[in-house]
């Protein structure tokens, strides 16, 4: 179980080493979006956690299950496995202990993402074509060297980290009715979920997967841990094959649904948050809008809706 005062501990242990992101208020909507029914996409509340340190809200996690390791478990090293942010994150948590860090990533990663990884000068290798490869080979490290190996999402201690952000927008945006969260592993939505849950138990909470890669969307219905037999989207750090049973058991308890976008929309609604507001991101960080802007939420009236910017980049753009 994860309890509340989980979600406040870790927002006190990882403070110091993050930013309080802020939190951007969308109230109108040009036809250069090129969404249809522009006029019917309600008020959103955008929490740009692409201005977060690293880039990316994995900093969250992977600083405060690096913090929770004991003194011995954490002086030989930190490694895990990564789409890329997570990678970020958790060598800027290597970096505040002061000790070694490798990253495995899957061939799929952007080139762009492993090009920022590899200016960190840290041990990256590129091992398998997706996370669910990568992982292993993390894995089996860690315990041939004895570093710490944090899981990307299903870590009690990640998802507390994630969770931290729900605690901070709905001291930023108190009137919230929805909150529309994307999906790879589970991680983030598995946290904020919760801790959204546990504040406010009348909040509707919905998750994007891309249509390429449903994890959890097939998870959910078939009531197990499902492993797709592959995925298909240009939106890798929303793609791996399978979460975990402590993710779909916190979504399945926390989640109202999971809407599906394509990797079409994703881009029409990174595009429009480049040529509108100026923000660039990655892929990924879009299926939150693409989702709303699309009227895929699966409710009449969503109120006003808050949505996680999850991450930076440029692939966005175009």
């Amino acid at each position: 179980m994860i309890e509340l005062q989980d979600f406040r501990a870790a927002r006190r242990a990882i403070s110091n080493h993050m930013r309080l992101t802020p939190v951007f208020g969308v109230t109108g909507f040009s036809d250069k979006s090129g969404f249809a029914a522009i006029d019917q996409i309600p008020e959103m509340f955008l929490k740009l956690e692409n201005m977060q340190v690293t880039g990316s809200f994995k900093a969250r996690g992977a600083m405060n299950a690096a913090l929770s390791l004991d003194e011995d478990k954490r002086t030989s090293g930190l490694c895990t496995a990564s789409g890329g942010n997570h990678g970020m994150g958790v060598i800027h948590a290597a970096r505040t202990l002061g000790v070694p860090v490798k990253i495995f990533l899957p061939t799929n990663t952007p080139k762009p993402k492993v090009e920022k990884l590899r200016a960190q000068g840290v041990d990256v290798a590129l091992i398998g074509a997706v996370w669910d490869d990568a992982n292993r080979a993390a894995m089996d490290h860690a315990r041939e060297t004895g570093m710490a190996y944090i899981h990307p999402f299903a870590d009690p201690k990640v998802i507390a980290g994630q969770g931290t952000i729900a605690l901070e927008l709905f001291e930023q945006q108190p009137d919230l009715d929805t909150l529309v969260v994307a999906i790879g592993g589970g991680g983030l939505i598995s946290g904020v979920a919760t801790a959204a849950r546990m504040l406010r138990p009348s909040i509707r909470v919905i998750g994007v997967e891309p249509t390429g890669a449903a994890t959890l969307f097939e998870s959910l219905k078939g009531g197990e841990v499902v492993t797709l037999p592959s995925v298909n989207t240009a939106a890798t750090s929303l793609a791996p094959r399978q979460s975990s049973a402590l993710n779909v058991d916190l979504i399945g308890k926390n989640v109202d649904r999971i809407a599906l976008v394509t990797d079409e929309e994703m881009q029409k609604a990174a595009s429009w948050l480049w040529k509108d507001l100026g923000i660039a991101v990655e892929l990924s960080a879009a299926a939150g809008i693409a989702a709303v802007m699309t009227g895929r939420l699966g409710v009449d009236d969503p109120g006003r809706v808050g949505v996680i910017v999850c991450g930076s980049g440029t692939d966005g753009i175009n």
